[in-house]
């Protein structure tokens, strides 16, 4: 079948804006708020308290520097081992080696993708000095918040949840950002809520979001001079960048439906094909649907290989890879990516602790198979996972000629 490239691009994850976003910023520049104060920086801590149910948040500059507060709430210090979620974007690690922590990598399930109750609960037998667990409800998809926190009860420890990628998703009603004693968002320029840039973090500890608050302009002692007593950050929101965000607030529930739909379509399209879409908890959890993604069967997949920097594969007839989706997809103007390479295959971090569900839990090699399960889940589904184009402004009409575009490569 032939196909003619979009003439428009058709990305992953765009901006989706309204226009308010403009009114407010150009409300900050007509009053002169254009730096780390001003209304819609209150305005919007205070929609997004109302959203998702807590008592305070703080607006940041970044998701990551918000979780780097976290850590500093949660107390991390050097040498300090930090359970984390395997699969995701670096953002989450980095702020743990900032503090000087010590990763330990919790591998996925396939339930949702995110951490394994299981695997963390090794993880606390293999390092039982650990205090602090920091959590990624991936692609917009909540985790199984009940195992894992109590399994960090029983341990004494601190739960962080990383929510950047699933603001406006909830889990047995009830909205993530929530779940942790310290929690972040983020509204980067690809997220469901966008500032361009910018992050919040989360909680119902009022010490907690001062002592972050302060923190995030420098560490400002309360003198008639800069007085400082201890480290502080270039971390707060600017009024601009408020602006943006108190905008894009009021459009989030329809932001999420227009996700919705697009991964439904998916779904229903593909269901002939030997592919799952991105799991999640029906009966518990509604995901923000913020990246539909896609899962190859093992017997569907042709042979492909990836070094640190490149990749190949072999065409097989009946049978794809992700690289032949996203090459065919990149041919005809439509973006796609890899699901995220997990943390214990970077380079940056491959000689962290990472631990796994099977056998005895420790590992550092990047073993996936054994009697024909999945020693890494967080390897197999970078091999045979994609992210499909997801952009709220690609129409039913384009999305179907994507989809076709996929069904060829089969």
């Amino acid at each position: 079948m032939d196909f003619k490239p979009f003439e428009k691009k058709i990305y992953l994850s765009s901006p989706t804006m309204h226009g308010e976003e403009l009114t407010y910023m150009t409300e900050a520049y007509e009053t002169n708020w254009m730096s780390t104060v001003g209304k819609n920086i209150n305005e919007v801590e205070s929609l997004c308290c109302k959203k998702v149910g807590c008592k305070y948040a703080v607006a940041l500059s970044s998701g990551t520097a918000a979780l780097h507060l976290c850590m500093k709430l949660a107390g991390v210090r050097r040498g300090d081992h930090v359970l984390v979620s395997d699969t995701t974007f670096d953002a989450t690690v980095n702020p743990i080696v900032y503090e000087g922590g010590i990763p330990v990598f919790i591998d996925s399930e396939m339930d949702t993708w995110n951490m394994d109750p299981v695997a963390l609960e090794k993880a606390f037998e293999i390092y039982p000095d650990a205090k602090v667990v920091v959590v990624v409800n991936l692609y917009g998809t909540p985790a199984k918040f009940d195992e894992i926190k109590e399994i960090c009860q029983k341990h004494n420890a601190i739960l962080i949840e990383d929510a950047a990628e699933s603001f406006g998703a909830t889990y047995k009603g009830v909205q993530t950002g929530l779940f942790g004693t310290y929690n972040a968002i983020s509204f980067n320029g690809n997220k469901i809520i966008t500032g361009s840039s910018g992050g919040m973090l989360l909680t119902d500890d009022e010490e907690a979001a001062n002592k972050a608050r302060k923190w995030s302009t420098q560490s400002r002692e309360n003198a008639p001079w800069y007085q400082h007593e201890e480290l502080g950050y270039n971390y707060r929101m600017s009024n601009v960048i408020g602006g943006v965000v108190r905008g894009q607030l009021p459009h989030l529930e329809e932001h999420i439906a227009k996700k919705k739909a697009i991964y439904m379509r998916y779904k229903e399209a593909f269901k002939d094909l030997p592919v799952i879409m991105n799991p999640y908890d029906e009966e518990n959890s509604e995901p923000n649907f913020w990246l539909s993604c896609m899962l190859i069967n093992k017997d569907a997949m042709c042979k492909q290989v990836r070094s640190d920097n490149d990749v190949c594969y072999i065409k097989e007839v009946g049978k794809t890879c992700p690289t032949e989706i996203l090459e065919k997809l990149e041919k005809y103007n439509a973006e796609g990516r890899p699901i995220w390479k997990p943390m214990h295959m970077q380079p940056l971090y491959r000689m962290h602790p990472f631990v796994t569900a099977q056998g005895n839990g420790r590992c550092r090699t990047n073993a996936y198979i054994n009697m024909g399960e999945a020693l890494d889940v967080g390897a197999d589904l970078f091999e045979r996972g994609l992210c499909l184009p997801s952009d709220n402004k690609m129409t039913e009409e384009e999305q179907d000629i994507i989809i076709e575009i996929i069904k060829s490569c089969f």
